[in-house]
């Protein structure tokens, strides 16, 4: 993939309780519906997850996500045989069974291993591209654990020493994601928005990821509904700082913010 000119990954969210309502997608009419309006709007990838993980989400047992996933996966490929899929997971035997049966080509994993120790090994016989976040704790747990000694020396440590034992194994396809949410008050999000163009010292793709997240509602005063405005914003905003990979609930929007982006860099040249 070339990251000369930024990416969409369209999420597709399989689950009953992702924090914005108009995402969620459970039956096969769902499921078809929404991989083909993503696809149509032009996304590069599809980012299918079955285990929110939004602050304090239900826990979800390996069996039930392996249902999902294999229910939602099934339909997406019978759609789009040829589309580039990404995994939100952080379990190590969901993430194998999605590349070597269905066919995903990507794992998003919000722990970076953390919350499986299985998962390096798997991504390393797997050999697919891995996005590891930034994230303490878990989905559950996550917002009791926002207090840093230096916010962004203690998110750059954690990449660092993550990539470190990566590439350790073999694996040097890594994408890096701050994790936006996770882990992070409003004010540390903005934070490391601000500072985002630092992390392209790791030379890896770097992704973005606040579609329509609390950190635009709580400024905004708006619900997850009508915080699609503040989404384009902060997403230009990303692009200017250096990222390479927006995920995003509108992929429509999130194209044409990177149509009018190139637009503005072709300009100076």
């Amino acid at each position: 993939m070339d990251f000369s000119m930024p990416k969409v990954m369209g999420i597709l969210n399989i689950t009953p309780d992702s924090f914005y309502e108009g995402s969620r997608k459970q039956t096969e009419k769902e499921i078809a519906e929404r991989v083909n309006q993503i696809v149509s709007e032009g996304t590069d990838i599809i980012d299918v997850g079955a285990y929110s993980s939004r602050p304090n989400a239900a826990f979800v047992g390996e069996a039930e996500e392996r249902e999902r996933l294999r229910f939602g996966l099934s339909i997406l490929f019978r759609e789009f045989p040829g589309a580039i899929v990404s995994i939100d997971t952080f379990r190590a035997n969901v993430a194998r069974e999605c590349v070597e049966k269905f066919g995903a080509a990507i794992i998003n994993d919000i722990s970076a291993g953390e919350l499986d120790s299985a998962m390096f090994d798997a991504v390393t016989d797997l050999q697919v591209p891995y996005i590891i976040m930034h994230m303490r704790g878990t989905p559950q747990t996550m917002m009791e654990h926002t207090v840093y000694n230096h916010l962004m020396k203690d998110i750059f440590l954690y990449f660092a020493e993550k990539i470190n034992v990566l590439h350790q194994k073999g694996v040097n396809d890594i994408w890096i994601d701050p994790g936006f949410g996770f882990s992070k008050t409003t004010r540390q999000n903005y934070e490391i928005l601000n500072n985002l163009e630092q992390f392209t010292i790791f030379e890896l793709p770097l992704l973005a990821g606040f579609s329509r997240k609390t950190m635009i509602r709580d400024i905004l005063h708006v619900p997850a509904s009508e915080a699609l405005n503040g989404t384009t914003a902060l997403n230009m905003f990303a692009l200017t700082q250096g990222a390479n990979i927006l995920r995003v609930h509108d992929v429509k929007e999130a194209v044409q913010t990177i149509r009018l982006y190139n637009t503005i860099k072709e300009s100076k040249t």
